[in-house]
C-alpha cells in the first residue's frame, strides 16, 4: 500500500463527515432550539476530549495563564461562528449553508491581505470576485419580497457573518499555534462552547418555555444520533483526520478535499432533504465553487513557489493549519 494512502483516505473521510454535518444540524433544529443544539453538541465534544485526556490518549499542556488568549480566540469560534452558522442553517437550507460556509478559505485570504499584508494575485482576486458574486446570486435567488424571502436573506447574512468570524479566527489561531498545540486550542474551544452555550440555552429555554425540548434527547433516537455525529464525529474525529492528513500531505493537496465538503452537502441535501436550488441559486453555487477552487489552486502555486525559495516557511504554514 502506498505511503500516502491512509492520509488520503483520512482527508476524504474528513470531507464526507464535514459535508454531512449540515444535514444533521438541519435535522436537529426540528427538535431543539439553536442554542440548545450548540450547547449539547459542544458538551458531547468536551466530554469526549476529557475522556481521551483521562485515558492519556491525548495530551493537554494547559496552565491557567494560557486561558485568556485562548478564550479570546474561542469567542470568535465557536462563539460567534456557531451562533451565526446555526441560525443561518435554520433560516436557509443545508445545501446553501454548506456552500456559503465553504467560503471560509477565500475570506481568510481576504482578511489576511488586509490584516497581515499577505499576497493576493490578480487571478486570485478575480476568483474571489466570482465567489462574492455567487453569494449575491444565492441571496437574491431565494428572495421574493415575502417574509420567507426576508428570512432567507437574513439567513444568508448570518452565514456570511459566520464566514467572517471563522476567517478572523483562522488568523488569530495561526498566531496562537506557535505557542499552543492544536489539541490544546481545540480543548478550550469545546469547553468554552459547552459552558457558554448551555448556560445561555438554559436561561433562554426557561424564559421562552422551551425547556421541554430537552426531552427529545432521551426520547428520540435520531436526536441522540445527530448529537453524537456533530459532537463526536464532526467536532473530534474529523479534526484528528484533518491534522493526520496535514501531517503527511501538503496543505494544497488537503485543500482539494476541503473543496469537496460543499459538494457532499449539496448532494446530501438534495437526496435526503429533497432540497432544490433555483436557477439563480444554482448559478450562484457554481460561481462560489469556482471561486473556492480558483483561490485555493492559485494559492497552492504561491506555496510551491515559496517552497522553492523558502522551504522552511511552507513547512511552518502547513503544520500550523
Amino acid at each position: 500500500m502506498k505511503r500516502n494512502t491512509y492520509p488520503t483516505m483520512a482527508a476524504a473521510a474528513m470531507a464526507v463527515i464535514f459535508g454531512l454535518s449540515f444535514l444533521f444540524t438541519k435535522g436537529l433544529l426540528s427538535y431543539l432550539t439553536p442554542l440548545q443544539l450548540m450547547g449539547m453538541r459542544f458538551a458531547v465534544a468536551a466530554l469526549v476530549l476529557i475522556f481521551l485526556a483521562a485515558l492519556r490518549l491525548v495530551k493537554l499542556n494547559l496552565v491557567i495563564n494560557d486561558l485568556p488568549p485562548l478564550l479570546g480566540a474561542a469567542i470568535l469560534s465557536p462563539g460567534l461562528y456557531f451562533i451565526f452558522e446555526t441560525y443561518g442553517v435554520k433560516l436557509t437550507t443545508a445545501s446553501i449553508s454548506s456552500v456559503i460556509i465553504s467560503l471560509i478559505p477565500v475570506a481568510t485570504a481576504v482578511f489576511a491581505f488586509f490584516m497581515l499584508g499577505e499576497r493576493i494575485t490578480v487571478v486570485q482576486g478575480a476568483f474571489i470576485t466570482a465567489a462574492v458574486a455567487g453569494v449575491m446570486l444565492m441571496a437574491l435567488g431565494g428572495g421574493d419580497g415575502s417574509s420567507q424571502g426576508s428570512s432567507h436573506m437574513l439567513g444568508i447574512l448570518l452565514l456570511v457573518g459566520a464566514v467572517a468570524s471563522s476567517a478572523v479566527f483562522n488568523i488569530v489561531s495561526n498566531s496562537l499555534s506557535g505557542r499552543y498545540s492544536p489539541i490544546d486550542i481545540t480543548f478550550v474551544m469545546m469547553c468554552f462552547g459547552a459552558v457558554t452555550f448551555n448556560f445561555v440555552a438554559a436561561i433562554h429555554s426557561y424564559l421562552t418555555g422551551s425547556l421541554a425540548n430537552y426531552q427529545w434527547v432521551l426520547k428520540e433516537p435520531s436526536v441522540i444520533i445527530g448529537l453524537l455525529y456533530l459532537g463526536l464525529l464532526s467536532s473530534v474525529v474529523a479534526f484528528f483526520m484533518l491534522n493526520f492528513a496535514l501531517a503527511h500531505l501538503t496543505a494544497s493537496r488537503v485543500a482539494v478535499f476541503l473543496n469537496l465538503i460543499p459538494v457532499v452537502s449539496l448532494f446530501a441535501g438534495m437526496l435526503f432533504l429533497h432540497e432544490r436550488l433555483s436557477q439563480g441559486q444554482a448559478l450562484g453555487c457554481a460561481l462560489i465553487l469556482l471561486g473556492i477552487w480558483g483561490t485555493n489552486y492559485f494559492e497552492s502555486e504561491i506555496e510551491e513557489e515559496s517552497e522553492e525559495t523558502h522551504p522552511e516557511t511552507l513547512h511552518e504554514r502547513t503544520t500550523a493549519k
